[in-house]
């Protein structure tokens, strides 16, 4: 089987999704995020802060470029959409899983979450726009979830439906 690329905005439950999910198929999964933490000894904030969004993307590229294209799952990072070239490579290369949930539902999810970078619940319209701007690129995934206030099991047994189709 390809790779499975889970993707969607912060908070959508892309790493939670994709542990279940690997426990249901039998497959490994690797989070970009982490791989990402491991390259640089950095946490994804530290990265923000000291080195810039641009370098992070950068670093979101390598890591993508550098993963398993069978048989596994990968969970991604949220902005890993904006660039076209990270889109057109999960697509070549495997199923691309959108899990939408309402950004409002995300926003109350993740109010007291500080290892988010792009996230201050005290900017909530930001949020939201961001969010926005990236819906058509998620929109291009092969399926399309929608993850708001569903289960985990409910969320992994309709992956389990589009991909056995």
């Amino acid at each position: 089987m390809k790779a499975l690329y889970i993707t969607g905005f912060m908070g959508s439950g892309k790493t939670t999704v994709g542990k279940a999910l690997s426990s249901a198929l039998h497959m490994p999964v690797i989070d970009t995020d982490q791989c990402i933490e491991e390259k640089t000894k950095k946490i994804i904030r530290d990265i923000f802060s000291e080195e810039g969004e641009d370098v992070f993307r950068k670093y979101e590229s390598e890591v993508l470029q550098l993963l398993p294209t069978n048989n596994y799952i990968i969970t991604t990072g949220g902005g890993i959409v904006e660039k076209a070239e990270n889109r057109e490579w999960m697509k070549e290369r495997g199923t691309v899983i959108y899990l939408y949930c309402d950004p409002y539902v995300i926003a109350e999810r993740i109010a007291g979450d500080t290892t988010r970078p792009l996230f201050q619940k005290e900017n909530i319209r930001s949020f939201i726009e961001k969010f926005e701007k990236r819906q058509v690129y998620y929109e291009e995934a092969t399926v399309k979830i929608d993850t708001t206030n569903k289960s985990i099991e409910a969320i992994v047994q309709e992956i389990q439906g589009w991909i056995t189709k």
